[in-house]
């Protein structure tokens, strides 16, 4: 039996980016014909989506971090160079990376909430400016030749980080 079968079901939270494209596998699709909103958490792929991702000398000081096969060598740096063309296609359209990652997720769909975190007034400025932007076919097609389903290297979570969360195949 189904949750929305039992009761309403007004939102499921996911982790959903442009570094993580799992829930477009029905998620996105059954939330849309369902009406539910689905809270996108790490919309900014744990900052590889901003114009300041973190640094590999920062890492190994991070707890969740350094244990994350997205942040550990070899993935961290192929990582990096992937994100670097988003990077480069945000500074050409003139806005923040991380706008232009929200930008990207609100275009996926109306149900779709992203809860970025942010440490610092300006880059909550950059998420806002996200919502703001109206992205064209053409715009959402050169992100995608940017960074295409399957650019990220390493998976979601290290074994222990998966404890809890759900694990999609």
């Amino acid at each position: 039996m189904s949750a929305i079968a039992v009761a309403p079901v007004a939102a499921v939270q996911s982790e959903y980016s442009l570094a993580t494209r799992a829930p477009e596998l029905g998620l996105v699709q059954e939330c849309a014909r369902q009406g539910t909103a689905l809270v996108a958490f790490s919309p900014l792929g744990r900052a590889f989506l901003t114009d300041r991702p973190i640094e590999a000398e920062r890492v190994p000081t991070l707890a969740w971090m350094k244990s994350n096969p997205r942040f550990l060598s070899p993935n961290y740096e192929a990582n990096i160079a992937a994100t670097d063309r988003f990077r480069a296609l945000a500074a050409e359209m003139g806005e923040p990376a991380a706008a232009l990652a929200i930008a990207w997720l609100l275009a996926q769909g109306s149900q779709i909430l992203p809860i970025p975190g942010t440490r610092s007034v300006a880059h909550f400025r950059e998420c806002v400016r996200g919502t703001e932007l109206a992205l064209s076919t053409e715009d959402l097609a050169r992100i995608e030749e940017a960074l295409p389903v399957g650019w990220a290297h390493g998976d979601r979570y290290s074994v222990g980080q998966y404890v809890g969360p759900e694990r999609y195949c």
